[in-house]
């Protein structure tokens, strides 16, 4: 899956962060006991990407379900965070990045249609806006998520697809590791991607809140 490094700087505004005042909460970030690591990390593989190595092992202790045929997903809900989105198709950008849902819809959620449907084999892609100029968006809350947690997606067959998180990272945008993220996996797994980090007037958010989960599940 060729996409750039640089596909979810756009899915965040921060411009009501600068115009709210005091009050306004940023967005939650990934603490580091909701981080990977090399005995319950992510997948499994190593390599090198964004300028440091990465090494993950162990499968999570969740076992994985069998693998789903494809179906493109219609919605997706993340209970622990209060998500209840619908999911339209999402493709790459003349750049090489990946292209975002409206940012005006504040509680539309975009998957990458061009790749892996959530539940088969491989590594299926959501994106979201973290805010938009009015205030928080669809994926606001994602840095809160806790390993363990579960994200429900509707296929379009008629089936529900259920994933386990294993993990919940933030990665600086000049070190976002492409191949960790976005890299061919062995069995039914799922990133939800949004925007993170600090926040800068002149560059908005400085990295990316991605969480890690893989199919434990379908009805």
């Amino acid at each position: 899956m060729a996409i750039a490094g640089v596909t979810v700087v756009a899915l965040c505004s921060g411009a009501w962060l600068l115009g709210s005042g005091a009050e306004t909460r940023p967005p939650p970030q990934p603490s580091a006991e909701q981080a990977g690591s090399g005995e319950d990390g992510p997948g499994r593989g190593s390599g090198r990407d964004g300028g440091r190595d990465w090494t993950y092992g162990r499968l999570p202790t969740a076992p994985a379900a069998p693998a789903l045929p494809p179906s493109p997903p219609d919605r997706i809900r993340i209970p622990a965070i209060r998500v209840n989105a619908p999911l339209m198709g999402l493709r790459l950008t003349p750049t090489g990045s990946l292209d975002v849902p409206p940012a005006a819809k504040k509680n539309l959620a975009g998957w990458y249609e061009a790749g892996t449907t959530p539940g088969e084999t491989g590594t299926a892609i959501v994106a979201g806006h973290v805010d938009n100029a009015d205030g928080p968006a669809v994926f606001y809350d994602l840095g809160a998520l806790k390993k363990g947690s579960t994200v429900e997606v509707d296929r379009r067959d008629g089936g529900v697809a259920l994933f386990t998180v294993d993990a919940v990272e933030m990665y600086a945008a000049k070190d976002f590791p492409d191949e960790k993220v976005y890299g061919a996996a062995e069995r039914p797994e799922l990133r939800v991607i949004t925007c993170g980090g600090g926040y800068s007037r002149a560059t908005g958010y400085e990295g990316n809140v991605v969480v890690f989960a893989h199919l434990t599940g379908s009805h």
